[in-house]
């Protein structure tokens, strides 16, 4: 088995960079055209992981939602649920959400140490707890969800998880879709938060398809030349 999974990372944004305004309803960054791309996308993983925070904000049950794409999946002797993955250096995760109550797959949440003892005891037995010491480490991430038999991990933010596995050099693939508008507020969140990124200008990614959907842009990127 490969040291870690394949790694893709997808994401919804504004052209300006945005994921999402200030407002408490929930930005619409894409259509249903897309919302379905990105199902049959879901269908050909085995984990799909988001951060902490958006656990909390978007309460996602992250599952395929496709009634012939779960049953092609369950005629290839594959889980029809894929595994949900998350992250919190804190713990601040509520054993009631969707995240957890949704789907017959497992669910890995990797915390510090110091969030560790206590998260395990609230979640039970909903979710494994991996305590990953002092900090969360991508790659010692990657290396234990291989070790757990996952090939290919498809990251759905946010900013914060997006940015630790690009400025790690750990993405092999970014499905980028651009909406039609901007949002201009320097409050809001973005794709990425400011880092040191190995995909430079003497680094760029590779360009691996354009794709018009209604009217947004999806932007498939692969790992360019090292």
């Amino acid at each position: 088995m490969s040291a870690r999974p394949y790694v893709l990372l997808s994401c919804a944004m504004s052209v300006d960079g945005y994921i999402d305004d200030l407002t408490d309803e929930r930005l619409t960054l894409s259509n249903a055209a897309d919302l379905d791309r990105v199902d049959a996308v879901r269908a050909t993983v085995d984990a799909i992981m988001v951060g902490a925070g958006t656990v909390r904000n978007d309460d996602p049950s992250l599952l395929i939602k496709s009634v012939s794409r779960r049953i092609e999946r369950a005629s290839r002797g594959l889980p029809e649920d894929l595994v949900k993955v998350t992250v919190t250096g804190g713990g601040d995760l509520d054993p009631r959400s969707r995240f957890f109550t949704t789907g017959a797959a497992p669910k890995i949440v990797y915390t510090t140490g110091a969030a560790a003892e206590e998260l395990a005891a609230r979640l039970g037995a909903a979710a494994t707890v991996v305590d990953m010491g002092e900090r969360v480490d991508p790659a010692a991430l990657l290396a234990d969800l291989s070790a757990r038999g996952v090939r290919r991990l498809m990251v759905e933010g946010g900013g914060a998880l997006h940015t630790a596995f690009l400025t790690a050099g750990l993405a092999d693939e970014l499905q980028l879709v651009v909406a039609p508008f901007f949002i201009g507020d320097p409050g809001a969140p973005r794709f990425t938060h400011p880092g040191v990124f190995p995909q430079s200008p003497r680094h760029p990614m590779r360009l691996a398809e354009v794709r018009k959907i209604g009217e947004v842009a999806l932007l498939r990127y692969t790992r360019g030349n090292p």
